[in-house]
Parts: C-alpha cells; structure tokens; sequence
C-alpha cells in the first residue's frame, strides 16, 4: 500500500519521488494563488459588491461579538479550568496513555499490534489504520476521552434554563466534532496513506475540490454536474398554468383515464426547491399521486432576489405567503370548476397551511379545502429541536445583519441546516472531497439539498421571532393573516398529521403537537420512521422503513407510541387510503384535468422558470 520509495529500513526518497512531490506542491501553490488572484481581481473591479462575498465579511463582523460572548459564557460554564477537574482529566489521560502502549509490547522492540484492544469506539475511527500505530491510536483515543468528558461537563452544567443549557450542549457538540482528528491531515492516517499511494495527487484534487467550494461559497455534497432540473430531476409531466411574480403554479398531466375529482394542491416549503417531492420516477411523491387517479396542482415558490425588479422583497410578511396560498387555492378551483381542493403543506409550508385553514375558516370560507395533509409541520415551537439555539435575540440580530438589500442568501440557511449534523453534512465531506480528494458521487437527495433558495429578510426575523421564539401561532388571536386573526381551534378540516421519528428538524414531539391545535378538526397523526427528508420521501416501492398508528386517543407521543400499531414499509397508502374516505368520487382526465390541451392557455412546461433561477 506504501509508496516503492518507502523501504522497510525507512523512507528512501529517489530522485523520482523528489521530482513529484516538488511537482506536486508547486501546482498546489500555483491553484491557491490563481485562487486568490481571481478573487482579489473581482474585488477591485465591484464584482463583488452586493453578493455573497461582502455579505460573509458583514455577516462575520456582527457574529464576532456574539461568538466572543458565547465562548466566554461557555468558558465560565464549562469548569476546566478547576484544578479538580484538570486533575481529573491528566489522571484519565495518563491512565488510557497506559493501557493504550502496553497493547503494543513495546519492551518487545515493535510498534505494531494487530487488532488493538482500544476502550473507545467511533463510527469515525473504525478503519484499522486507527489502531495499526500507536500514535494514531492514541490520538483518537485521547480526543474521544476529552469529547466525552467535556461533554460530561456541559450536561453537568447548573443554573442555566432550558434554552440555554440546549444551547451550550449544541456549541459544545459542535466544537468537540469540529476538533476530531479525522479533519486534519496529519492527525489521519488514512490521508497520509492515500497521499503516498497517489504520490500527492490526492492532495491536489482536494484542494480543487475546496477551492471551487470557496468559489461557489457553498461546500459540495454531490457531483453537480450529474443532474439537470428538467431532464433527471424535477421531470414528471406537466404545465405551468399560472404565475405571479410570488410563485408559479404547476399542474401535472394526468397518467390514469380517471381521476378523483377533488384535485390536490401541494404547497412544498419555500426554505427549498420545491422538486424534493419530485426527485425521479422511483423516488417522486408527485409521480406517485397522479399514478393513483390525483389532480396533481404543485406550488414552486420564487427564490427571493435583491435585484427583482417585480417584487419588494424587503417589504414581504408571511401575509404574502398566506395571501399566495389562498390564491392558489381559489385558482386551482376555478380552472377545474370544483368546490374545494385537497390540500399539502411540507414544513414551513405546513405551518403557513395552518394558519391559512385558520383564515379561512374564521372568514367563513373553510369549505375551500376538503382536507389538510401536514408533512413534518410544527405549530407549536416550544420543543422545536435544536434550530432553537439560533433564536435568541442576539443571533436574529446576528442573522439580520446577513441581509443584502432585504433578502437572506440562502446559502447561510444551507449551513444552518447543515450544522444541525455537522458530522454527516460538513465533516465527512471535508475529509473524503477535501482531505481524501475522492470524486463526488450522483446522488439526486444532495444535489437538492444544496439548491438553496434565498429569503425575503424581514419575513424570516419575524417567522423566527414570532413562531420559534415567541410561540405566538399557538395563542389564539396573537397573529393575524391578511388582516383575519388566527385561531387554530377555530379548524375544522380533516388533517392528516405526518412526523418523523428521527427528524432533527421538526422534531416528531414538536409535530404532535399540532393534533392539540386541531380541537375541532377529525384529524389523524402518523409517525413514519427515519426523518425529515427520508420519512417523506419514502415510496412503497422502495419497501422501506415503517410507520406506526394508533386509532386510540392519547395525550402525548409517548402514550400514542406504546400503543401504536407498527406497519413495515412505507405510509404513503395509508393517507391514500385516508385521502379517498374524505372525497371517493372519481371523474373522466379529459378537458382542463390534461394541462395544455386544445383552448388550454399554459405558460410553459414543468417544472417551470422559477426553479431554474438561482
């Protein structure tokens, strides 16, 4: 596995090898510095005036007070500097120095031992290249000791409320992986390995690899280049029946010569693209719907844009977002000449659908929508997740400061989310792509996932402020929508309440609650397993996963989890088989149930122009 020039007496540099690794280096300098050149020539020309590269400076200038505050408080939380406690951890250390070099015989004169005995484990470190040496054993084993014990120390932390103590284990959690030994070239023996077995290739597609991340201001999960919207993603058939400078309004082409007469009108969330329920055939919730006999109507919301000479993004509230929910509605019954319509909303989309029925509903208009279907929606935030930690009034006033002309580079979303499992979404992809200098796989989920879309600032404070921090939705009349005060209790729509077990992001907790809200709505929860993208995203076909429900009432998740029936495979029949008990009448596919035939005015093809702008 070594390099030829590494005999077993000790590393023999030829004059080959010299001539490569001083190649090597040299093109490495030469791509950091052609790097640095573009950028700073952008620079002086104003190309980057106005876009992400100015807004990070302003954006690190307001986090820097916040960080330096943050750090100090966890400085005085976390005791390591107690004499105790540093006693503590030099005893440990020595202690596992000890039982780490006595497993390598080392009065036998060999640094070496097969299948080390080690007290600590990680999915991380499971290579037997962490165990093979002792100084890479060490070095994880000592970072696993000190990750375990100041973890110990933050959940040992007194005086703190909730909030606050959820937020010093998410800054110590994140910390402590960004520390980890796998990130660091020196301190990874996989890397050197593969630098010596490439003779430093390795070394220099990485840092291609980071430096066209740098260049984009956004770290890559994916081979970008494997998927294009249209062709292989976001590629179910349809027309885009309506527009406004808000949202573009997508009907797919049926596939059955029937279909229900009730259409569905998905609203998607607009934190994303909206083709994650559109991914490919196999994997589309949206192909999979109009293959059941489903009128398929689909929202593509309009990445926000400082520059959009149609809309004052500065000026948008979530009025809007209530006001194009209600109008997609009413468009959709209109063009079918139907009474109501069936009715998604994904996340904050979901959320928004609440408060939408609310509207409605206290206008005395609720029979617009036959029924609600909430995919991971949260309503009531007080046990939101770990996205909490970010609301405090120090980091929405951090988090402002990153709006550009009224808007928020959807970027900064991608890595907040990202941070949530920094380990999974940034850590891993630093030492494969970056470190490694192994190729991007084509994998559809990831390409979407860092598609992201920009928000309107202003809606976004107030979304956090109103919702995440203030939990205003829940409390009858704190909010209004379009002029009309919300009342959740005053819905009466049959819903259909689906959760993640696993979801990080609206926790399955958090979305239980909701089925509270719906006091006076026939409504029925579902728990599906796995989480917030994969619990959603899970076709029959795919023979995946499990859901679990219970007919029986219960106060809390816990109560309907110990009674819940567990069902293997996907939910997906299960609310088809719920979507027919609301509405079963079927009608012919013909005239404006086809989009785009003869008289039908469309404005072009699926997927439509708004999710192709970045």
């Amino acid at each position: 596995m070594m390099d030829a020039g590494l005999a077993e007496g000790g590393p023999v540099v030829n004059g080959e090898d010299a001539a490569q690794w001083a190649d090597v280096a040299a093109r490495m300098q030469a791509k950091w510095m052609e790097f640095q050149t573009q950028q700073a020539g952008k620079a002086m020309s104003g190309l980057l005036s106005g876009d992400l590269f100015k807004a990070e400076l302003n954006g690190l200038a307001s986090l820097s007070p916040a960080m330096n505050e943050m750090l100090a408080q966890w400085g005085k939380q976390i005791p390591l500097v107690r004499p105790e406690t540093q006693q503590k951890l030099l005893s440990d250390g020595m202690k596992l120095w000890e039982g780490v070099l006595a497993q390598w015989g080392l009065h036998a004169g060999k640094g070496e031992v097969q299948n080390a005995h080690l007290p600590r484990s990680d999915r991380r470190f499971a290579d037997a290249a962490w165990r093979e040496t002792p100084y890479f054993a060490l070095v994880h084993q000592t970072y696993l000791l000190m990750a375990e014990q100041i973890t110990a120390m933050a959940d040992s932390v007194e005086g703190l409320d909730d909030a606050r103590k959820e937020q010093l284990r998410f800054y110590t959690r994140t910390m402590i992986e960004a520390l980890s030994p796998d990130h660091f070239a020196l301190t990874n023996p996989l890397v050197m390995e593969k630098a010596i077995e490439t003779r430093g290739e390795s070394l220099v597609k990485g840092l291609e690899h980071l430096l066209e991340d740098m260049k984009r201001g956004q770290l890559s999960h994916t081979n970008r280049d494997a998927f294009k919207v249209g062709e292989n993603i976001a590629a179910t058939p349809g027309k885009v029946v309506h527009r406004t400078p808000f949202y573009e309004l997508i009907q797919y082409s049926p596939s059955t010569e029937k279909v229900m007469a009730t259409p569905l009108l998905i609203f998607p969330p607009w934190i994303n693209r909206f083709y994650i329920l559109d991914l490919n055939a196999k994997k589309s919730f949206v192909k999979w719907a109009v293959d059941q006999g489903i009128t398929v109507f689909l929202v593509s919301w309009k990445s926000a844009d400082p520059n959009d000479p149609d809309v004052d993004w500065g000026a948008v509230t979530w009025d809007d977002y209530i006001g194009a929910q209600i109008e997609a509605i009413d468009v959709v019954r209109e063009r079918l000449k139907v009474p109501s319509v069936h009715t998604i909303g994904y996340c904050v989309a979901g959320t928004t659908l609440a408060a939408t029925l609310a509207v409605l509903a206290r206008r005395g208009e609720a029979e617009k929508v036959a029924s609600a279907t909430f995919f991971t929606a949260q309503v009531d935030f007080e046990k939101a997740g770990e996205l909490k930690t970010f609301i405090d009034d120090q980091q929405l006033a951090a988090i402002g400061a990153l709006a550009q002309n009224g808007v928020i580079d959807g970027r900064y979303l991608a890595a907040t989310f990202n941070l949530l499992r920094s380990q999974d979404l940034i850590w891993s992809y630093v030492t494969r792509n970056y470190l490694l200098g192994e190729d991007y796989s084509a994998f559809d989920l990831l390409f979407w996932n860092g598609d992201s879309t920009n928000l309107p600032a202003g809606w976004h404070q107030s979304y956090l402020r109103d919702l995440y921090r203030d939990n205003l939705l829940v409390q009858p009349d704190a909010l209004s929508g379009c002029g009309t005060p919300i009342d959740l209790s005053r819905i009466t729509t049959p819903a259909y309440i689906q959760a993640g077990r696993e979801d990080h992001i609206a926790p399955p907790e958090s979305v239980w609650r909701l089925s509270g809200q719906l006091k006076n709505s026939p409504h029925v929860f579902v728990l599906a397993g796995s989480g917030h993208i994969a619990g959603v995203v899970n076709p029959p076909a795919a023979k995946k996963y499990q859901f679990w429900t219970n007919d029986e009432p219960a106060d809390n998740l816990d109560a309907f989890v110990a009674k819940a029936k567990e069902t293997p495979g996907s939910w997906w029949n299960h609310w088809l088989g719920w979507l027919q008990e609301q509405a079963s009448e079927q009608v012919a596919a013909k005239g404006k149930r086809i989009p785009g035939g003869r008289g039908d005015k469309i404005l072009g093809d699926a997927p439509g122009e708004y999710v192709r702008a970045r």
